[in-house]
């Protein structure tokens, strides 16, 4: 019978840590849409241009002009999420086959935990264990750019979002994140002669495109349900480059066995241990380059 001690737990646990950052990649909208980039310890700084320079073309021994351009900095923001998970000490005294499937349940269930933290923090500065908003500046529904539904079509408001950020040239758009309600909605839609419009959309179910745009969809993009009365149905926007996160830390998952970690009570009294995973993430959103299609305010 193998014992789950803290040191070879500690072991088993960073052999996983892989599956579980994997799994936060695959498991929230932002990762899916936008690529995770490396990311220094603490408050980071990136430069971006608001102003970018032109090229010119230049005759033969003709003599070059200045390209004006204006440069800033924006702030990356870290922001450490953590999940504490308790159950019954007797687990250190299973055989290893129940180790590893114990194991295995409580990395998938972190993992969510961690994906779905990356999408409430970036899109509505939410955290997630108390659905209440948090003190951060920085986040994707601060955007002014709305769209209100008001009726059935809601492929036509996708339009009109997609609108608002490339109709003044400035931004593109590559993707879509979408609610599991809209998602079913936009693959019911149908023509005049009741065929789907949409039959590739399905019910959302592993929905990767929609209308050339890389999409994802979960109830992350209506923060559900973390909290309620969110009316938001899809947010579209330019994920590639209005969006630059990445995962600072990796903590690798720890067997906790004394003490009190979360504020509930001395594990050793109740015969319990805790395992703990934390990643840092840090990130920065222009919130001007996403628009967002949101149930009409009655």
């Amino acid at each position: 019978m193998a014992a789950i001690a803290s040191t070879s737990f500690g072991t088993i646990a960073n052999e996983h840590l892989a599956g579980v950052i994997e799994k936060i990649r695959l498991g929230s909208t932002v990762a899916a849409l936008s690529g995770q980039e490396p990311m220094k310890f603490g408050t980071g700084e990136i430069v971006t241009f608001t102003s970018p320079p032109k090229a010119e073309f230049v005759a033969e021994g003709g003599d070059k002009s200045p390209t004006p351009a204006t440069m800033a900095t924006v702030k990356t923001a870290p922001h450490k999420a953590q999940v504490t998970v308790r159950l019954n000490d007797e687990v250190k005294w299973a055989d290893e086959d129940y180790q590893l499937e114990a194991l295995s349940t409580i990395q998938d269930a972190i993992a969510n935990a961690l994906s779905r933290a990356l999408d409430l923090g970036l899109y509505y500065r939410l955290n997630p264990l108390t659905g209440t908003a948090t003190a951060w500046t920085n986040y994707l529904n601060s955007t002014t750019n709305r769209v209100e539904v008001a009726a059935n079509k809601l492929d036509t408001y996708v339009d009109d979002a997609v609108g608002l950020i490339v109709d003044g040239g400035l931004y593109s758009v590559d993707g879509i994140a979408i609610t599991p309600g809209a998602a079913r909605e936009l693959g019911a839609l149908r023509d005049l002669d009741g065929r789907k419009l949409y039959p590739e959309i399905g019910y959302g179910v592993g929905l990767t495109s929609f209308g050339g745009l890389a999409a994802s969809v979960s109830n992350t993009v209506s923060a559900q349900p973390e909290t309620a009365g969110n009316d938001v149905k899809a947010i579209v926007g330019d994920f590639r480059n209005g969006i630059r996160w990445g995962i600072q830390r990796e903590i690798p998952m720890q067997m906790i066995e004394y003490g009190d970690p979360d504020g509930i009570g001395d594990l050793k009294r109740a015969n319990q241990v805790a395992i703990r995973a934390e990643v840092q993430y840090a990130w920065y959103v222009d919130p001007t380059r996403f628009a967002v299609v949101e149930n009409a305010t009655p």
